[in-house]
């Protein structure tokens, strides 16, 4: 058992309201699996399925962060950065209590209600699968959601470690394919280069504020230390106008991590992915 799960193990006896278990961060091995032991189809879909007795509390905390688990996953939709997990938890139990098999098409998230059937789109290459989030994590900074072996495979996620991706939950109106689907690819220099995936555009945003004075000393903080591309945006909120402190925009997911990084040595916590539709 990693330290990451055996310290969730034991917040889980101390408090009934912290989750027990959860899925680490993209993990690697030598010696992957055949490729025909993993599933080439998906399974079918229902929004707000009935809820596993684990998994569900009304909040819990991992590393000092409270996650509050949604009441319904019902309109769920967002964007942000895909990892994964195998070999090394294979076998053990999820949060749900269900046992983690890294040839099925599962994932883990931190809010969604277990279990939730989701839609998972590689923003980069047009992939998409159907997964049933049956886990809690990732809990690495600015992860969306981890997937089992399977799914990575299907998106290829597993050689990068991470992709950009769209998770939508599904309902029993939505039309989603019986097996794995590719859609519409996306501009060719866009794919090659992730500068924009699916017609969006990342940035790491470090800070907003309401006097622009602010945004201007932060801005003038991470540019003294060395980082590119510092930007200072207006938006006009129906309540107040906020100066928002980006860096960007991030060529992939792989520049997002060393930006991320980099503001961390600044000893600046409050960063976080954001997505923006192109135009």
């Amino acid at each position: 058992m990693t330290h990451k799960a055996r310290a969730l193990s034991r917040w889980g006896r101390l408090c009934p309201l912290m989750l027990l278990a959860g899925c680490s961060s993209a993990t690697q091995w030598s010696q992957p699996p055949a490729a025909q032991s993993v599933p080439t189809t998906n399974q079918t879909a229902a929004v707000d399925l009935p809820r596993s007795k684990r998994g569900n509390p009304p909040f819990y905390e991992v590393y000092g962060v409270r996650y509050t688990v949604l009441q319904s996953s019902r309109g769920y939709k967002e964007r942000g950065v895909a990892s994964w997990y195998g070999k090394k938890f294979h076998g053990r139990d999820t949060s749900s209590g269900e046992r983690y098999n890294m040839h099925s098409m599962t994932a883990a998230h931190k809010t969604l209600p277990l279990p939730t059937n989701v839609r998972v789109t590689n923003l980069e290459n047009g992939k998409s699968v159907i997964v049933r989030v049956n886990d809690r994590g990732p809990f690495v900074k600015n992860r969306l959601i981890d997937l089992s072996y399977a799914a990575a495979v299907q998106l290829d996620v597993v050689a990068n470690g991470t992709a950009m991706v769209e998770v939508v939950a599904l309902n029993s109106s939505t039309n989603y394919p019986p097996t794995s689907a590719r859609a519409a690819p996306v501009d060719s220099g866009a794919a090659a280069t992730g500068a924009r995936v699916s017609e969006g555009v990342m940035y790491l945003q470090v800070g907003a504020f309401g006097e622009r004075n602010n945004a201007l000393q932060l801005a003038n903080r991470l540019t003294a230390g060395g980082i590119r591309n510092v930007q200072v945006y207006e938006a006009r909120e129906p309540a107040a106008t906020l100066y928002k402190v980006r860096i960007g925009p991030l060529k992939s997911v792989g520049e997002f991590d060393q930006v991320s990084r980099e503001v961390e040595n600044l000893r600046i916590a409050e960063a976080h992915l954001v997505v923006e539709t192109s135009g």
